[in-house]
């Protein structure tokens, strides 16, 4: 009885590696042809609050800027988020989409989202733990889901720029005034737009919109005090960086925005998770959607650092006791 038993085993068995083999090839392909609508799948209901006020002259629409922030929950969380969204706050046109490491939208994040008086969507999708290991590329889940969402949601109608807003990151205003200048405001838009209170803002020296990609440099980044584009005659031609200049774009994921038109040009544009290595996102995804001589330089020909990468240091919390002794329990 064994032996028949066995023998019928041994038998089935190559067959049903096969099989295994050939779901697993498929799926990959499937992957690679959808992995937006993939990302899409795993989200749920997106939470979302459109307050995005759309400013307009003489029928022109000021660009949408689309923040997208990666976010996990720990003890400087809301700190952090608190920092962005008061900047953000003063951002007219602005969307925020932010996107939790999270197998649910947690309750700290939904309620600071719905006090902070921006326009913003609310995602969730879970970083499989196999890629949670020291060394792997962050928030590749997280990015290529606000990316498949504005797929989504946006159409070429809607014009805007989008730019990847890490939670630890702080921001100048000034940063905003230079990816959102359009080139058909006047000299009387000006003055009609002084009148709203809102014309320092909008208008400055640059007044132009980011056509397909632009960059700028950041600060405390790379192990120096700051990275950037080097730019000759208005064009990017080279990078000061410290860490691994080779790199097809050596830019950190703060120094640079792209158009909305583009993302939704470029469905299969995503942030690669297999075969990626620390550091190369921005090169994996840049590649896909424009060339290094088509980059357009910011803050004065990469010559301001108008972001840095402040990474708050991580909290001490040796004295907090394993059960809570206060009579009450408080957010932080």
């Amino acid at each position: 009885m064994k032996s028949q038993f066995y023998s019928r085993f041994f038998i089935i068995l190559p067959w049903a590696l096969i099989v295994i083999i050939m779901i697993d090839m498929d799926t990959k392909r499937t992957s690679a042809r959808s992995s937006g609508h993939f990302y899409l799948s795993r989200l749920g209901n997106a939470r979302r609050q459109d307050r995005t006020t759309r400013i307009a002259y003489n029928g022109t629409t000021l660009p949408v800027i689309y923040a997208v922030t990666p976010t996990y929950s720990r003890p400087q969380q809301k700190a952090e988020l608190t920092r962005l969204a008061n900047t953000f706050r003063q951002v007219p046109s602005f969307h925020w989409i932010v996107v939790e490491d999270s197998n649910v939208r947690t309750e700290l994040v939904s309620r600071f989202l719905a006090r902070s008086g921006l326009s913003y969507t609310h995602l969730h999708v879970l970083t499989p733990r196999r890629y949670k290991r020291t060394g792997m590329p962050r928030a590749t889940e997280q990015r290529n889901a606000a990316l498949g969402w504005l797929r989504l949601h946006r159409s070429p109608q809607d014009p805007g720029v989008v730019f990847f807003a890490d939670d630890d990151n702080t921001y100048s205003l000034e940063l905003f005034e230079e990816i959102t200048h359009h080139t058909l405001f006047t000299s009387q838009c000006t003055k009609a737009v002084s009148g709203t209170g809102q014309g320092t803002f909008l208008l400055n020296s640059t007044m132009r919109l980011t056509r397909r990609v632009s960059v700028w440099p950041v600060g405390l980044v790379g192990g120096r005090r700051y990275e950037r584009p080097l730019v000759d005659k208005g064009r990017v031609v080279s990078w000061y960086t410290g860490w691994r200049a080779d790199r097809p774009f050596a830019i950190d994921m703060a120094g640079f925005c792209v158009n909305l038109q583009v993302v939704l040009d470029n469905p299969r544009a995503l942030f690669k998770r297999r075969g990626s290595q620390p550091g190369m996102q921005e090169s994996d995804f840049l590649k896909q959607i424009t060339k290094v001589e088509e980059l357009e330089p910011k803050a004065e020909n990469c010559t301001r650092v108008l972001v840095w990468h402040t990474r708050t240091e991580k909290v001490n919390l040796g004295n907090e006791p394993k059960h809570r002794q206060d009579s009450i329990h408080i957010e932080v």
